[in-house]
């Protein structure tokens, strides 16, 4: 028996007419992390061994950047009244959410796809690679995801918002599942001993969160992963 997906109609959801403060500073440590996170191989190097001078300067850096796009309403969730309020209506989708939203895929899925790839390759050879993964696969991976999200082809980076309704459950998807894998990636690395069998524990819970988690929300079960049915009013996060 098929499981029905949940759905939202976007006549019965409450109206937003401004962002608060409070509200719109809520995201700014979200596009902190995302841009932090940028240089790969960096952030690769302040988990592996720790903080150093390069990543306190680029943090400086990013805080600088988002704090002053977040004075101007530039990130998205910052803005003084939200931006979206028809999604089916074909607006403009305005250049600073399709920057955002793109280095947002990109934190979500580069860093996913190479540990992914290092997991395979240890349980595959016997060997961890990551440090060398990262250092000849992020880039690379990276400006294609740009790419893509310049060419529009990334949901939430389209030229138009008319397609918010579906397109913001993609994107939160990804968060949940991703980062709920990465987090649980992470403890393992920290709790189990180095060895083959642990290695393949890793791997097989690293894939099991991302499948169950994505299949989570593919059924609207997570939050703002439902689908939202035309109606007449809707505000986007």
């Amino acid at each position: 028996m098929a499981i029905p997906v949940r759905v939202e109609y976007a006549s019965q959801r409450k109206m937003r007419t401004r962002n608060t403060r409070r509200y719109r500073a809520a995201h700014w440590p979200i596009w902190i992390w995302v841009f932090f996170l940028a240089p790969g191989p960096l952030t690769f190097s302040l988990f592996a061994r720790g903080g150093s001078v390069a990543n306190l300067i680029w943090l400086a850096v990013v805080l600088l950047g988002t704090g002053n796009a977040l004075v101007f309403g530039k990130l998205p969730g910052s803005e003084p009244a939200p931006y979206i309020l028809r999604f089916t209506e074909d607006r403009p989708n305005p250049l600073y959410r399709r920057i955002c939203y793109t280095f947002a895929w990109n934190a979500l899925l580069n860093f996913a796809l190479l540990n992914l790839t290092g997991l395979i390759g240890a349980v595959a050879t016997g060997r961890w690679q990551l440090k060398q993964i990262y250092q000849h696969g992020y880039f690379p991976l990276m400006i294609a995801i740009l790419a893509l999200g310049l060419f529009g082809l990334l949901p939430r980076v389209r030229r138009s918002t008319q397609g918010e309704g579906w397109e913001r459950r993609y994107f939160y998807g990804a968060v949940w599942s991703v980062t709920a894998a990465q987090t649980v990636l992470l403890l393992l690395w920290k709790i189990l001993p180095r060895g083959h069998a642990n290695d393949i524990v890793k791997l097989v819970v690293y894939c099991a969160v991302l499948i169950v988690m994505a299949a989570l929300a593919a059924f609207g079960v997570l939050p703002r992963t439902r689908p939202i049915l035309p109606g007449e009013l809707m505000v986007a996060d």
